[in-house]
């Protein structure tokens, strides 16, 4: 894990929060330093202030509670719903009053309380094999996973990742615990290997014909096609937008959170409001192939080769609500065995 750029401006718990008020704000941040440290550099520019960053791979909560009232943590990136979610639960952030951040973001893709608000967002689509199975059509829906014909041809990491929960979560709210269940009982059957690796460990099976479907985030297509190593997986797939007929595809996001005990409320705000205009959503988009959240922001060249699609447009809040009853169907049916 690496250390805070300005390590012992934050490690020393006595030093005073008025010290750094003027010019410093402190993030956690779950995303890759690629990500983010472009559009810090491009807020310090224009504010002067200037952000140090402790960069992690997972223990974020534990850390803030750990650290509790004198954590030096401002403001929190993460990934997935049900991580910004966890963080409101264990009382670890609080509400942010901006009006900049409100109007920037629509209200599906932020907190009832003001106290996470989405930055990006990502589909969870279905890959699908070029040559065996072809491009999905607009009438095919995540539901079809379940039925006989695909039965051995399907391929997805664990099902109890927090991306593939948040997808079951969305199937409980729309449609209910049963036919959730019934739905991880389907998929389960029609798996052709027991789950495992990452998303794009899944496309990687597709290529070799391991399987023919896969469960798989949007953003990772970009990623293999930028990728040398990765490129003939992406050449050997389509991305497809399920539910366009239904509900709409399911969308997860990217997202930010003011620590609860940051001693540098101000300059966190301004931070957060930066994050959520026109110049640092483009940058966050680009460089990560995912949408940007506020309207009217461009999508990258890449992107947006992909084709439009109609988004659920259920709060996540909701989807959020089921996210233990998501979790407990999935050890139900025993998903991952």
């Amino acid at each position: 894990m690496k250390k805070l750029l300005t390590a012992s401006a934050l490690a020393c718990a006595t030093l005073a929060p008025t010290a750094m008020a003027a010019e410093e704000v402190n993030v956690y941040s779950y995303r890759q330093p690629f990500l983010v440290e472009p559009m810090f550099n491009e807020f310090t520019k224009e504010t002067g202030i200037k952000v140090n960053v402790k960069f992690a791979k997972k223990g974020l909560a534990e850390k803030l509670q750990q650290e509790g009232e004198y954590s030096p943590a401002d403001v929190i990136l993460t990934v997935d719903i049900s991580r910004l979610s966890e963080l409101s639960d264990k009382g670890l952030v609080q509400a942010v009053d901006s009006k900049v951040i409100e109007q920037n973001i629509p209200a599906q893709y932020q907190d009832n309380e003001n106290e996470w608000f989405a930055l990006t967002t990502r589909t969870r689509s279905v890959y699908s094999s070029r040559d065996r199975v072809g491009k999905l059509g607009d009438d095919f829906n995540y539901a079809d996973l379940a039925k006989p014909e695909f039965k051995g041809k399907i391929c997805t990491r664990s099902g109890k990742h927090p991306y593939n929960v948040s997808l079951v979560s969305s199937i409980i709210a729309h449609h209910g615990e049963a036919e959730a269940k019934a739905w991880l009982e389907g998929v389960k059957a029609n798996l052709a290997r027991k789950p495992q690796g990452n998303d794009r460990a899944q496309v990687k099976a597709i290529k070799e014909g391991l399987c023919d479907v896969s469960l798989g985030n949007s953003y990772y297509l970009g990623k293999m096609v930028n990728n040398d190593e990765q490129k003939a997986w992406a050449d050997a797939v389509y991305l497809n937008f399920p539910n366009q007929k239904a509900e709409g595809t399911h969308v997860n996001i990217s997202g930010m959170a003011m620590a609860k005990h940051s001693p540098n409320k101000d300059n966190a705000v301004k931070l957060m409001e930066f994050l959520a205009g026109d110049k640092a959503q483009s940058m966050y988009a680009e460089v990560n192939y995912e949408y940007p959240v506020k309207e009217g922001v461009k999508r990258s060249e890449l992107v947006a080769s992909w084709g439009d699609f109609k988004a659920d447009t259920i709060s996540l809040d909701e989807i959020a609500s089921y996210y233990s009853t998501a979790v407990k169907l999935i050890d139900e049916v025993k998903f991952d065995l």
